[in-house]
This record gives structure tokens, sequence and C-alpha cells, in this order.
């Protein structure tokens, strides 16, 4: 077994199991925690409504603060939905998960995640400027939020790579990938992720 089978195989599923296992237990904990019981009277009588209100306000700051959290607000956004479109549709990615899940759907162009994977390294990198510079970031900062910087940014690095094939032959760099991957799935319910 070399190293691309074994990030396809057993590296794969033992990272699948892991996050599995772990979001499942980070939600449970997070139902079952103590909460003093809501005595407020609530501002709807349709709570669909309501709540679907409430997520959507909460996609912009109030205007207070848009000034202060531009700069994580705009960097935010970049990086989520530039990890969406790279991870949910890049045609090669899209192969990979129907293999796992049976599911398919169209993708973008090559160049627009490609793209899409440059903007969200440079928001990766914008963000990491960003706490390393601003003091009070930089003072609440620790391992954890590095290391979670890290393990998002190798499989948009090496991704690249094996697209490009820069740096090694393609199967060693496909390899890599995976596995960074499967690193990232493992940290996810155990990081600040």
């Amino acid at each position: 077994m070399n190293l691309l089978d074994f990030a396809r195989g057993p590296g794969l599923q033992v990272s699948l199991v892991v996050l599995i296992i772990g979001v499942f237990w980070r939600l449970l904990g997070s139902y079952l925690l103590v909460r003093n019981r809501d005595f407020s009277k609530p501002r709807e009588t349709g709570t669909v409504r309501g709540g679907l209100r409430t997520i959507f306000s909460r996609f912009w700051h109030h205007k207070e603060f848009v000034k202060p959290t531009a700069f994580h607000l705009v960097a935010g956004y970049v990086l989520h939905i530039g990890l969406l479109v790279v991870v949910f549709l890049f045609v090669p990615h899209i192969v990979f998960l129907k293999g796992l899940t049976g599911l398919s759907w169209p993708g973008l162009p090559n160049d627009l995640v490609l793209l899409a994977g440059a903007l969200t390294i440079a928001a990766l990198v914008a963000l990491l400027i960003r706490r390393l510079t601003h003091p009070v970031m930089r003072l609440i900062s620790n391992a954890d939020d590095y290391f979670s910087w890290l393990i998002t940014l190798l499989p948009l690095v090496t991704g690249i790579l094996a697209y490009a094939h820069l740096g090694a032959d393609y199967e060693t760099l496909l390899a890599i990938h995976l596995l960074s991957v499967e690193a990232l799935l493992i940290w996810f319910p155990f990081g600040k992720l």
C-alpha cells in the first residue's frame, strides 16, 4: 500500500469516523448543557419567521459596529464563501463526493474555482497578519488559533499544487492533499473551527 492508497482508504475512513463521532459528541454536549429557563416574552408568535429573521439579521453587523469590524466581516465572508466554492463546486471534488455519497451536481469552471482558492488563501493570510499585528487579537490568540489557521490553509495550498502538478509527481501531491484534508476533518470537532 502506497501513500495515495492509504489516503484514499484507511486514512479517509478513520478521518470520517472521527469527524462524525466528534461532531455528534460536540452537538450532544451543547444540547445537554444546563440552561436557565427563558422567562422573557417572545417578540414573535411564529417561531419560524422570527428564527429566520434572526438568522439573516446576523449576516451583517449593526451599523455602529460595521466600521470597526469591516475587515473581519469581509475577510470572513471571502474565506467561507471561497471554501464553499472550492469544496463543493470544483468538479474533481464533486466526483470524489459522488463516490462517497452517490450525490452529484454541476460544478464551476476550473479557473473560477482556482480564483476562489487563491482569494481564500489571501483572506487566510490577511487574517493571520491581522491576528499577529493587532494587540488585542495577539493577546487573545493561542496555539489552537494558529494550528486551526494552518490546518485550514494546508488543503488549499496542497490542492492548488496538486492541480498545477508543482513540487512532486501528481500522485504524491494528491496523497499529501488528501492527508491534509483528512487532518482537517479530524481536527474539526476538537479545535476552534
